[in-house]
Parts: C-alpha cells; structure tokens; sequence
C-alpha cells in the first residue's frame, strides 16, 4: 500500500537530487522531526510559474452491447482543468553580532535559532495544509479543510460526520489521506525548489525598531523562504471526518466511535494500493483512540504498532496512523 509512482519524490529525495553538500538535506530532515507529515506528502515540479494546472475525469464514456449488423453511437469522456496555486512562506532572521559572539561559539548559537525557524515553518506549512484558504486569505494556498466542508457539495460521500451536535466548538477531524500521483500531493512552483531554502546572508548592518528606531547595528541575516501547495486532481483520495467532540471524546459519554469512523474512512477510498494511504489527528484524538482500543473486546483489524527504523510506527488495519499537532480541537461543525 505504500509504492508511488516513480515520478513522485518525496521533500528528502528532491533533497538529494538538488544539492550534494548535505545542507538541504540536513533542513529536510529537521522538518520531519518536527512534522511528519512533510515525510508522507509527495511533491511535484508544477508547469506553472505559480503553480499546477491538472487535468481531470470528469465523466467516462457511454459503451454499448451491440447485435449483428446494427452499430453503436460514438461517444467520449469528459475532463476539467483545475489550476492550483502556490504560496510563498517567508521569514527572516536578524541576530545581533554582539549577542551571538557571547559565548565563543556563534555557529551553535546561530543554529539554535535556525532550528526555532524551522520549526515554526514546518507548523505553519502543517497548519495551512489542512486549514489554508485563499478565498479569505489570499496570501496562502488553499488546504484540505476548505474543499472538504460541505455535506451537500460534489465530495459529501468523502466526509464522515464524527456526530458532535450543533453549538459545540471543540470539534477536530481525523484525515485519511492516499497520496499518490493524480490524487493527493504537494507541488513547487515551475523552476523553483522544492522545500525549505535556506539563504545565509552573513554579518550585515540592519535597521533596529527597538530603543530608537532608524539606529543601525550590525547583525548576522538569514532569509527563509518556502513556496508550496496542495493538489487534489482527484477528490476521492482524501476523506474527513470532522465534528469529533473533543469533551464527549474524553468523558467517553456518547462519544465518538472513533474505530467505526475510521473503518468507514478506509472504505471510501477507491484503492488501496495505487496510493499511499495514511491516517492523521492530533494527540488527544490519537490518545482516546489507543484507549478506545484497549477498551474493544475486538481485537482483529485494530491499532497496531511496529519499530520502523528505530521508531514505533502506529498503523490501522495496515495504515499508518500519525500524529498531526496542526489539526485543531476548535473546528466550525460541517452541517
């Protein structure tokens, strides 16, 4: 269930294809410690400048049985351009010369900080992948959240309700995600790099806002730049389920059947092994489903767990299941 197509890299493979030196690939892996999701999602070069125009089946052609001498009537499939855009995540890192020499060792000092802002762009990336909205924010790329929010639009088969009742505001959703080509991936603008990019610009004199502002110092300046998003050419290979009421989940009084839910998710996908599946949710979901399952008398196509390269892998039914801190305990209900 886990093979990809060979034209779908991963952040760490278009890592070692770009840069020999290692440093890339030291930032790559820095993101998946912190967000693992950066590990699952496969990434494409888009043939935009701005991002990736796909095409998709909208609709198949009409076959015939047929007699003898009798015909049939041509016909054709139907397809759709979907165009997706790329966002440009950005940042900047400014540290005083003085403050950074201090202990001798300005190298360790200054990776410290790199760290922080790796971190922090690696939750921002998490985070707009399931929530980004380019129709009220225009600055991001459009994420999950957004096109899956809706029981009544074209993909309502793909959003299972978790039953939270109307009113509640501490809602999360569980993703099941089947990336792959044409189904579920991130992209890169066309030309660009993928992933995290790293611009170390040395010691310079900056501008300072604190004590009086125009002042100059001198500073070491770092530059980093992400510019991604998300493409769903088709809709079928990502399903919801949201309205999961955090409070009944944890009192464990009329909550939600979480196992149920994600049996159901498994089976909306069309294939499982065209893709790779893989299921997110933030920890106190991932919590109450290990005590879920420790509370089934059930214990056939349950939570499972095996040592992947030194680390204890979650898995469902075979489906790795992980935690994903972005997914939010304060959704709007999907009605």
């Amino acid at each position: 269930m886990s093979t990809i197509g060979a034209s779908m890299l991963t952040l760490a493979d278009w890592a070692k294809l770009i840069d020999p030196s290692g440093k890339i690939s030291l930032i790559v892996e820095m993101l998946g410690q912190t967000n693992e999701i950066v590990n699952d999602m496969p990434f494409i070069e888009g043939n935009l400048p701005t991002g990736h125009r796909a095409v998709i089946r909208t609709g198949l052609p009409t076959v015939y049985w047929r007699l003898l001498n009798q015909g049939t009537a041509p016909s054709k499939g139907t397809t759709a351009q979907i165009t997706e855009h790329c966002g440009m995540l950005d940042a900047w890192c400014e540290v005083d010369q003085k403050l950074a020499d201090l202990n001798n060792n300005t190298n360790a000092f200054l990776m410290s900080q790199a760290h922080s802002f790796i971190d922090a762009m690696s939750q921002e990336m998490a985070s707009t992948i399931f929530y980004g909205n380019s129709s009220t924010s225009p600055e991001e790329f459009t994420g999950l959240s957004p096109r899956y929010s809706s029981t009544s639009a074209d993909n309502a088969q793909n959003i299972i309700l978790g039953g939270s009742a109307g009113g509640q505001t501490d809602n999360s959703s569980i993703w099941l995600i089947g990336w792959g080509e044409n189904k579920v991936h991130g992209m890169f603008p066309k030309g660009s790099q993928a992933g995290l990019k790293h611009e170390n610009l040395g010691l310079v004199t900056v501008e300072v806002t604190a004590g009086i502002a125009g002042n100059r110092m001198r500073a070491y300046q770092n530059h980093w730049t992400w510019d991604c998003g998300v493409c769903v050419p088709d809709w079928r290979y990502a399903v919801r389920i949201p309205n999961i009421d955090i409070s009944l989940l944890i009192a464990k009084t009329t909550a939600a059947d979480l196992v149920e839910l994600m049996i159901k998710a498994i089976h909306r996908l069309p294939s499982l092994t065209n893709c790779k599946p893989v299921f997110y949710m933030n920890r106190t979901v991932f919590e109450m489903l290990d005590i879920q399952r420790r509370d089934d008398v059930i214990s056939g196509g349950g939570l499972t767990m095996q040592n992947v390269d030194g680390q204890v892998q979650y898995s469902f039914r075979g489906i790795p299941v992980k935690i994903c801190d972005a997914l939010l305990e304060s959704e709007d209900r999907v009605a």
